[in-house]
């Protein structure tokens, strides 16, 4: 007599092909390793197992705490560094350092710590400018080269894009 797992057969699955004893080792292998979704193919039997993750919402409540207990002059540094003029941007030159991944920017290693660069220091190749969150792990973003900062493009805990620009380093 054949093993009842193995045996098992999705009820949709009109050619009676499809074994659920794969289904859930595809399932398993995504629960223990960081991969949202696994695909199989075998001949003209082809299965997809996937996973959606949701991690927008801790980002944005925890972006908050910081905003809150930063002094008065803090708000209105951060419009100055981002201008909302098309030819402002435009006209800026220099090296920007994009962000390798979605997530949120933070410019202090702490709430309470000073930023790790500012306009106008002078930086080292692989001195760490600022940090990027992504899935509770903190990313330093490193200088790709020695130079001086022009403009930080970003404000501290906000979410950023994969390739946004986070910071201007001169030519």
């Amino acid at each position: 007599m054949a093993d009842s797992k193995t045996d098992k057969k999705l009820p949709n699955d009109p050619a009676g092909e499809i074994d659920t004893a794969l289904v859930r080792q595809l399932a398993d292998i995504l629960n223990d390793t960081e991969l949202t979704e696994i695909e199989v193919e075998r001949g003209d039997l082809k299965i997809r197992v996937a996973r959606e993750l949701t991690v927008a919402a801790a980002p944005v409540q925890y972006a908050a705490a910081p905003v809150q207990a930063a002094p008065p002059a803090a708000p209105a540094a951060a419009p100055a560094s981002m201008p909302s003029d098309p030819a402002t941007i435009v006209s800026r030159k220099g090296e920007e350092v994009k962000s390798p991944m979605v997530g949120t920017a933070y410019l202090k290693p702490s709430p309470e710590a000073p930023p790790f660069v500012q306009a106008g220091d002078k930086v080292k190749k692989g001195q760490t400018l600022l940090i990027v969150e992504a899935m509770k792990t903190m990313n330093p973003i490193a200088a790709p080269r020695d130079g001086v900062v022009v403009d930080i493009m970003v404000g501290d805990a906000q979410p950023v894009e994969f390739g946004e620009a986070l910071v201007l380093l001169e030519e």
